[in-house]
């Protein structure tokens, strides 16, 4: 990983502790469960944007891409698309890569990573 992405996940967790921190003294009653559901909401973050830059990262590296419908070598536009997806703690991942499409069959995908 990036040293500058290290950095901004650092201080992102950083962000999370005291927020975690401040909460807890907002809330000194909270029972485990609310404990709980705080701190995975408040991981979530970081979550979400580590696997996003870790999937971006991956991406990024892949030199080759196969079809998976016919096994041709797939051809990335210059341009990249924006994808959105979810991840387990409820937040949302932003991607952005090229859209693989096949020069002979057809077949458009995001590739893995």
């Amino acid at each position: 990983m990036k040293a500058e992405k290290s950095e901004e996940w650092e201080k992102l967790a950083h962000e999370v502790m005291s927020g975690m921190r401040e909460w807890a003294g907002q809330h000194p009653k909270a029972t485990f469960a609310e404990i709980e559901r705080e701190t995975m909401r408040q991981m979530a973050q970081l979550q979400a944007r580590m696997m996003a830059d870790v999937a971006q990262e991956m991406g990024e590296e892949q030199e080759k891409v196969v079809c998976p419908e016919c096994g041709a070598e797939m051809e990335r536009p210059e341009r990249a698309e924006k994808r959105q997806l979810q991840g387990v703690g409820g937040e949302e991942v932003k991607l952005e890569r090229s859209y693989a499409v096949c020069p002979q069959c057809g077949a458009g995908f995001f590739p893995p990573g």
